[in-house]
This record gives structure tokens, C-alpha cells and sequence, in this order.
């Protein structure tokens, strides 16, 4: 049984391309985990196990692995490398003791790496930086140390250099001397503990005293640099030729920080209305606090929950709280991954990752617990960002519909940047995503995982309708059937209200014209008018209804014959109110690259946006800029700003207003109403 000192919990990232994956073979390889490393393309891979993945030749989910090296337990998370995917990533960061970047020797630096460094600076989360197939461009591995210094700053040092034109590697902190295919390694050597010491006064101290400190003796200060991001080490490898593998596996176990040693993960803690900050105790002998941080559905075993333990243990067959609510469950089932392997174990100490299976009622995000005391504990995370680009889906077999609710309601629990809408108004059901991938990959887990088969098209953008003059109308519904029949005659006033208004209904029925009991009705029937539209088939708003005169008969009066004569009286009204269409309008905000800023600006100019803001970002490297836009402007604009900026830009937006249409929008859907109506 491994303790917490021995635990690694390292989270593998990266761009796509940049060999997360091959690097995780690799090190399972050389540490006597699999008799051979797993091939990317003949779908072998420990973490890529799922056929989706196999198919696309890509990580598209999180997976877990383990390494067991030199008395230590390295759990080994690999992610994908897409940005559509990057929620995966987040989720992965909080279960994250050290984070290791992936950079393509041959790519360089690419946008996900960039998105990742800023997260892990945000979090203050101990990162390393890995160039991988070094194999494939040893002449550039020299040009990509100095890009990563220039862009990630001067706390990027190399922890060893490649030898032998990349066929090896030395390392430069215990080495002080030696050959290489660049620099010097007693140069690299001396940057690196003067780098290191700077975190610590009583090694700066001794240093300066000394002359030198042994790496052997540095190895609290090491991990406060790392703590602190004063010092991001920069390794070399193939895992292709297996130059650098054995070295990175021995910097995991040797250096890499411990649960005990790493930055903690912030807690917060309800109290009341207000929220305490809190932090978990890598303690074998505290109350348990443990986060799920990832759900995915097994065939064989439903709902598996992969959390990490911050604080406590978690043991089989112990009853735990789930979440807020508090409620027990008992651990049946209690594992450590390795792919898609599920290993029993007994119990997972502090620090540790597992997985719980067969609990219904652990979702993502959610914290088990001990004490109801701390019912009101969540982990402290970044914001995820906005799901924006959407598909309205249709069953395409009658009868799926409660099938397809069941597979949405899975894939939106694996997948925090998917989210489920529903609009009532144009009777759909939209699933939203980060990207067209991201949903392209939904659709395809639906048909291939669950075989539910959807018709997927672009949601309908939720226009509305409204008047833009007071109208008056007075209708007679009047209807004889040879028993009793149907009599109720309503004059009513539509008056156009400001914008945001919403609707409003107003009786000034005096003198017992339409008993007080017809009323409603006649509210129904105008009701049934604001909800299908009168001219293009949207909904109606930002009017008032006044009931204002009506007649009655004192047998023939039913409240059916009000509800019809409010409905005609009331699209007879609108459509003598000159009644217009609105189109939604929202805040956009945009980060692109400064040079890519020009391009932005005429694009948005295209989709009739209003730029009423720009500036630099906190960093000078990016540009911010604000605008409002009308949405059904941005149906395309993911996979148009993902061109413009070469994957770099990001948005985000939030609904504003409504305000008129263009003529010819007006027109079109006018047209289309009416042609399905006839």
C-alpha cells in the first residue's frame, strides 16, 4: 500500500498532435507497466481506449493511468488536445499536482498550449514544459527552448539538454559539467540552481556562502519554486526513439511534488449567505473530502466517477455523504484505472485518484464527505467556458424521444462544456458545444455508442414579434347548432409597451358587461395568439391588452366562446398595429491576437456588429474587443474566428436585446409563415 509522500498526480496536456498519448506509452513502457508501448494508429493505447478515439486517432476524453516507479505511484491523466475538448482539460487540472505541456518540436508553441499556461498560471499549479519528437526536428530544438522562454517567460530553464543529435539526453541539475547538442551544460547547470535557490532564502544563503548547493539538498526549494511558478523545468523526449523517457520517469518520481508538497487545491465553505475559503488536508487522520472530477458512462458497470481524495480516505464499503444534500451512499465498488482496465483496491489514501462505481447520485463537481458540517463544501475552480455553438435535434425514429433525453442528459454529464436547451417556443431541443467538433463527436457517440439516431440542423433563432401603434378591435364570436349555442362578443385596445416590458393584461369591464367569470377566458384566448405569433409564427411581446367593452349572452355564453372571441379580436388587432419582427441582439466580447485584430474588426463589421470597445489585454499581447451583434449573425462565427486566428481567438456572449429586424429578414419570415401555413 502506497502513502501519500509516494503519490504523482501528473495531468498530461498539450496541443493535438503534440504526442500526449504516445509520451503516456512511453513512460508505462520503461516502467514495466505494459510488455510493449501502445500504437496510436492500430488503436493499442492504454488512454485511448475508446473506438471513437481508435477511429480519429485522437484523444477526444480524459483517462487515467498509473506508473509505478521508484517506490512511487504516478497516476498519469492523458486529454485531449483540441480546443473544442479544452473542458476536459480543466476538469483534469483540479485533480493536478503537476501539469506537464506537451510542445510538437517540430510545431512549436500552439494555441492550446498557450490557453494552458495561462490556466496553470492562474491556479498557480507547479508546471513542467516537455518538448516531445525531438527525434523529428533535432535542428530546431535549440529555436523552440528560446520561444518558450520569450513566451512563457525567463522561469522556463531547461532541466536537461538533448545530446547526440537527440538520440539522448543529459540532465544539467546534478550535472554541472558536460557536452550537448547546445549551450553548455555548466551554463544550463548554474542558471537552474541560481533559479531554484532565489525561491528560498536559506538556500539563497548558503549558496551565496558556499559557492554551491548539492541538487540532493535543494529539494525543499525546488519544490517552492515550483509552488510558486518561479521555476517551470523544460525536459526533452521522443517517445518514439525512447531518448528522454527513462530521465522524465525518474524527474516524476525524484521531483515532482507530492500531495503534500504541491499547491493546495482551494476549498470554499458555505456558511449562511456567505462563502468561507477553506483548504483540504492531505491527512489520513481528517474527515473525508473527497471531488469527482470526471463521470463517464461503462456498459458494464454504469456510471463510473473518477475522483481524487484531498483529504481523509476513502474506503470499500464505508458510507460516505454525497454533495450538498448530503445523502449517504455506501461504496460498493472502488477502483485505480489503468485505461479501461478497473483494478479493485480496498481503500484510496489521501491524495490518491480513484473511481467509484454504481452511485446514481454523484455528478461531476461533486464532493464526498463525512460529516454533514461539511454538506456546503465545493472545490473552488476556474469558470468553464461558454458552450456557444448549437445543434437543434430531432429523433429520426418515433418513439426515441424519452431515448434521446436519456443519452443527452449522459453525454452532458461526461462532458461539462456540453449543455442541453429547451426552447418552447420553437419546440426544440438545441444541444450546445465549444465547436463543430465537439458536437460532430456527440452526434457521433449517439449513433455509435447508443444508437440513437438525431436529425441535427442549426437551432431557429428566437425572434419575436411586437406592435409599434395602438390599435382598437371589437369581435363577435357567434355560433348556432341546433342545441345550445355559443355567444361572446369582446372589444379590446393593443397599445405597444418599451422594450422588455413583456405583456401585460388589463380588464376595464364596468357594469357587468362580461361577468368577471369570462374574463380569464377571454385572457386565454389573446394568450393563445402571444405564444404561435400573428405574422411570422414567434412569439409576441412588449404589449399591453386592454379588455375594454363586450357583450353576453345570458345562455348562450360559455367561456369557449370568449377564448375564441379574444383570439380574433386580438389578431385582429395586431395585425392593424402594424405589427414588426424582433431579432435578438447580444453582448459579444472577443480575445484575439493583436495582429489578428484588423481581420476581426472587418469580419464583425459584416454581421452588422456595433464595436463600442477595444483594448489591450492585462498581458499586451491580445486585443479585447466588445461589441453587440445581432445572434443570427453569428450562426458560423466559431469556425470563422478559429480561422482568422488560427485557432488562437476566443468568445464569449450574453443576451442584451431585442430590437427590429432588417426589412428583408422581415419579409422572408413572413413569407415562410405564411407558405407553411397554407
Amino acid at each position: 500500500m502506497h502513502t501519500t509522500q509516494d503519490i504523482r498526480n501528473i495531468v498530461f496536456t498539450g496541443h493535438t498532435g503534440s504526442g500526449k498519448t504516445s509520451l503516456i506509452e512511453a513512460l508505462l513502457f520503461q516502467a514495466g507497466e505494459t510488455t510493449q508501448a501502445g500504437d496510436i494508429e492500430k488503436g493499442s493505447t492504454v488512454t485511448d481506449f475508446d473506438p471513437l478515439e481508435q477511429e480519429h486517432q485522437h484523444s477526444l476524453y480524459l483517462s487515467v493511468a498509473t506508473a509505478h516507479h521508484a517506490g512511487c505511484h504516478i497516476n498519469l491523466i492523458d486529454t485531449p488536445g483540441y480546443p473544442d475538448f479544452q473542458g476536459q482539460v480543466q476538469t483534469a487540472l483540479s485533480a493536478a499536482d503537476t501539469v506537464v505541456v506537451v510542445i510538437n518540436a517540430s510545431a512549436g508553441i500552439e494555441p492550446m498550449s498557450r490557453k494552458i499556461m495561462e490556466w496553470v498560471s492562474h491556479q498557480r499549479l507547479p508546471c513542467m514544459v516537455v518538448i516531445n519528437r525531438i527525434d523529428a526536428a533535432p535542428e530546431k530544438l535549440e529555436k523552440r527552448l528560446q520561444e518558450i522562454t520569450d513566451v512563457f517567460g525567463r522561469e522556463c530553464l531547461p532541466l536537461e539538454l538533448p545530446v547526440n543529435h537527440a538520440a539522448q539526453v543529459v540532465d544539467v541539475y546534478d550535472h554541472e559539467s558536460g557536452t550537448a547538442d547546445f549551450s553548455s551544460v555548466e551554463a544550463a547547470h548554474t542558471s537552474l540552481i541560481e533559479q531554484v535557490v532565489e525561491a528560498n532564502e536559506a538556500a539563497m544563503e548558503h549558496y551565496l556562502e558556499e559557492g554551491e548547493v548539492p541538487a540532493e539538498e535543494l529539494h525543499e526549494a525546488f519544490e517552492q519554486a515550483l509552488r510558486e511558478n518561479h521555476l517551470v523545468p523544460v525536459c526533452f523526449t521522443s517517445a518514439k526513439t525512447g531518448a528522454g523517457i527513462a530521465e522524465l520517469l525518474d524527474i516524476l518520481a525524484k521531483l515532482a511534488p507530492n500531495p503534500l508538497e504541491a499547491t493546495p487545491h482551494p476549498f470554499i465553505r458555505h456558511q449562511g449567505e456567505k462563502t468561507v475559503a477553506t483548504w483540504a488536508v492531505p491527512d489520513l487522520d481528517k474527515p473525508l473530502l473527497a471531488h469527482v472530477f470526471h463521470v463517464e458512462f461503462d456498459p458494464f458497470v454504469g456510471k463510473l466517477a473518477l475522483l481524487r481524495v484531498h483529504q481523509g480516505s476513502l474506503k470499500l464499503g464505508s458510507q460516505v455523504l454525497v454533495g450538498a444534500e448530503g445523502k449517504p451512499v455506501k461504496i460498493g465498488h472502488l477502483y485505480r484505472l489503468q485505461g479501461k482496465e478497473r483494478i479493485p483496491v480496498q481503500q484510496a489514501v489521501a491524495g490518491d485518484i480513484c473511481a467509484v462505481a454504481k452511485i446514481n447520485e454523484i455528478e461531476p463537481d461533486t464532493i464526498l464527505h463525512e460529516r454533514h458540517e461539511d454538506d456546503g463544501v465545493e472545490l473552488s475552480g476556474m469558470t468553464l467556458p461558454t458552450p456557444l455553438v448549437g445543434f437543434a435535434l430531432r429523433a429520426k425514429k418515433r418513439g426515441d424521444e424519452q431515448k434521446l433525453s436519456d443519452v443527452l442528459h449522459k453525454l452532458v454529464a461526461e462532458d461539462p462544456c456540453l449543455r442541453i436547451e429547451y426552447d418552447t417556443a420553437a419546440n426544440e431541443t438545441v444541444l450546445r458545444g465549444l465547436g463543430d467538433l465537439h458536437l460532430r463527436i456527440a452526434l457521433e457517440r449517439m449513433d455509435k455508442q447508443y444508437h440513437v439516431e438525431v436529425d441535427a440542423a442549426p437551432p431557429r433563432i428566437p425572434y419575436r414579434e411586437t406592435i409599434t401603434q395602438s390599435v382598437q378591435a371589437q369581435y363577435r364570436h357567434k355560433k348556432q347548432s341546433g342545441g345550445a349555442g355559443q355567444f361572446g362578443e369582446v372589444q379590446l385596445e393593443v397599445e405597444p409597451l418599451e422594450r422588455g416590458a413583456g405583456f401585460e393584461f388589463v380588464s376595464r369591464i364596468v357594469g357587468g358587461a362580461i361577468s368577471g367569470s369570462l374574463v380569464p377566458a377571454v385572457e386565454k384566448g389573446v394568450r393563445q395568439v402571444l405564444a404561435s405569433g400573428a405574422i411570422s409564427g414567434h412569439p409576441l411581446m412588449d404589449l399591453r391588452v386592454t379588455l375594454l367593452d363586450g357583450k353576453m349572452h345570458s345562455v348562450d355564453s360559455k367561456e369557449i366562446a370568449f377564448v375564441v372571441a379574444g383570439r380574433k379580436a386580438f389578431m385582429q388587432a395586431v395585425a392593424e398595429a402594424r405589427p414588426i419582427i424582433l431579432e435578438p441582439v447580444v453582448d459579444l466580447e472577443v480575445t484575439v491576437p493583436a495582429a489578428a485584430m484588423g481581420d476581426i474588426s472587418g469580419d464583425l463589421a459584416t454581421r452588422r456588429a456595433q464595436i463600442h470597445h477595444a483594448q489591450a489585454d492585462e498581458t499586451g499581447v491580445n486585443m479585447v474587443i466588445q461589441a453587440k451583434v445581432p445572434l443570427a449573425e453569428l450562426e458560423d462565427y466559431a469556425s470563422r474566428l478559429n480561422s482568422l486566428t488560427a485557432g488562437e481567438g476566443s468568445w464569449a456572449i450574453q443576451f442584451s436585446h431585442y430590437e427590429p429586424t432588417t426589412a428583408k429578414t422581415q419579409q422572408v419570415l413572413m413569407a415562410q409563415y405564411k407558405a407553411a401555413d397554407d
